[in-house]
C-alpha cells in the first residue's frame, strides 16, 4: 500500500513515545486549563479535549462547540502545548483552523462513514496539518486504510492511526476488543504510517490503561492518546477510563520501550527454527487438503453433502481441547479450524462439482 507521507514528529521527553493526553470533553474552562497545567507540569506536550462529542443516544453531554475552543487556544497559549480535538463535519475543520488547533483526528463513527470521510478530506484541501484517523468501529481493515487515502488524495501528507479497539456484541473484559493482529496488519501494510494507540477506549477502565499502554509499546506503536482529567470521578463523559495527570506520569514512568534497532543475531536461529516449523505445517496441510479431496470424491460417488455437521462440530470441540492441554488458547484453536474447514470444503466442492 503506497500512501504519499512526510514524517509525523510530535514533541517528547524522549524518554517515553509521544503521548497525547487531555479530558475527554472539554466541560469547563476551569477544568480544561487546571487540567492542562497539571499535564504540562508532568512533561506533556500535546493536549487533546473533545469539543463534539457524539454520544450514543440523545441527551447526554454532546460538547459545547465552538465555545470551548477558545479554552484550547489558551491552553497553547499559556502552556506552550500543541493541541488538538475530534473533528466529524466540514463545518468543524473550519472552526478548528480558525482558532489555530495544531492536529485533528477522526472518530471511529466518521472513519466508517465514506461519505463524511469524503467532505471532510475535501475541507481539508490546501491545509497541512497532521491528521490522526481512529480505526472504524467493527474490524475492517480496507474501511480504515480507505479513510486515510481519502485524506491522504486530498493532499494531507502528515497521517497518522488510531487503534482505539473494536465494538463487539458479546460481553468482555474491554470496551472494544483490542484485536491487535488488525493494527499489526495496517503496520505491515503501510509501514511508514504511525500507529497510536487508544488505551482509554479500548478498556474503558482506569485499571486496563498502564498493561494496555505496555502492549502497545511491545508491539512497536508510536505513541499513545490518553484520556487524563483534573477530577475523573466527577467527568461529565467517560469517567471510568480516565486518570489523573500524576496517575498518568506514573503509568508512563513504568512503560518498558523496546528498541527495535537491537541486532536480531541472538534470535536469527531460532526464527529458522519457526521457518522450518511452517514449512513442516504447509506439508501437513497440503496432505490433508489430499485427503479432503479423496473424502470429497468419495461423497460425491455416493451421493452424500459436503458439510457434515456432526463431524465438524466434533472436530472443533475436539481439537479445542487439545490445544488447551498443549497450553495454547481453545479459541484460538478453533478459529484455525474453522479456516482449515472453511478450505477443505472449498477443496471438495471443487471435486463435486466438476
Amino acid at each position: 500500500m503506497e500512501l504519499d507521507l512526510e514524517p509525523l514528529r510530535l514533541p517528547s521527553d524522549n524518554e517515553r513515545p509521544f503521548v497525547i493526553a487531555g479530558p475527554c470533553s472539554a466541560e469547563t474552562e476551569e477544568q480544561v486549563m487546571k487540567t492542562a497545567f497539571q499535564l504540562a507540569s508532568k512533561g506533556c506536550h500535546n493536549f487533546r479535549a473533545g469539543i463534539w462529542k457524539p454520544r450514543t443516544k440523545p441527551g447526554g453531554f454532546e460538547g459545547h462547540g465552538e465555545k470551548a475552543l477558545p479554552w484550547l487556544k489558551r491552553v497553547k497559549d499559556e502552556t506552550g502545548m500543541l493541541i488538538t480535538t475530534e473533528v466529524a463535519t466540514p463545518e468543524h475543520v473550519e472552526l478548528a483552523l480558525k482558532y489555530g488547533l495544531d492536529m485533528l483526528w477522526i472518530g471511529a463513527r466518521t472513519t466508517a462513514n465514506p461519505f463524511a470521510m469524503q467532505a471532510i478530506a475535501d475541507s481539508l484541501k490546501g491545509v497541512d496539518i497532521p491528521v490522526f484517523v481512529k480505526n472504524p468501529v467493527n474490524p475492517d481493515l480496507e474501511l480504515w486504510i480507505g479513510a486515510l487515502e481519502r485524506l491522504n488524495n486530498a493532499g494531507i501528507k502528515r497521517l497518522g492511526a488510531i487503534h482505539r479497539g473494536f465494538s463487539s456484541y458479546d460481553k468482555s473484559m474491554y470496551r472494544n476488543l483490542p484485536m491487535w493482529q488488525i493494527p499489526i496488519e495496517l503496520r505491515r501494510r503501510i509501514p511508514q504510517l504511525p500507529i497510536v494507540c487508544d488505551p482509554s477506549h479500548i478498556g474503558g477502565r482506569r485499571d486496563l490503561i498502564a498493561p494496555l499502554c505496555q502492549q502497545a509499546m511491545d508491539l512497536g506503536c508510536d505513541g499513545l492518546i490518553v484520556e487524563s482529567h483534573c477530577d475523573p470521578d466527577s467527568a461529565w463523559s467517560d469517567a471510568k477510563q480516565q486518570v489523573t495527570p500524576d496517575v498518568l506520569d506514573y503509568i508512563l514512568s513504568l512503560i518498558v520501550v523496546r528498541s527495535e534497532k537491537v541486532s536480531t543475531e541472538g534470535i536469527s536461529q531460532l526464527r529458522k527454527q519457526i521457518d522450518q516449523l511452517d514449512n513442516q505445517i504447509m506439508d501437513i496441510l497440503s496432505k490433508r487438503m489430499r485427503v479432503c479431496r479423496e473424502i470429497g470424491q468419495y461423497k460425491k460417488e455416493h451421493n452424500m453433502t459436503v458439510l457434515q455437521a456432526q463431524r465438524y462440530n466434533e472436530i472443533l470441540d475436539k481439537r479445542g481441547a487439545q490445544g488447551t492441554l498443549y497450553g495454547m488458547d481453545a479459541d484460538f484453536i478453533k478459529k484455525v479450524f474453522e479456516a482449515i474447514h472453511e478450505e477443505s470444503v472449498r477443496q471438495q466442492m471443487d471435486i463435486i462439482n466438476k
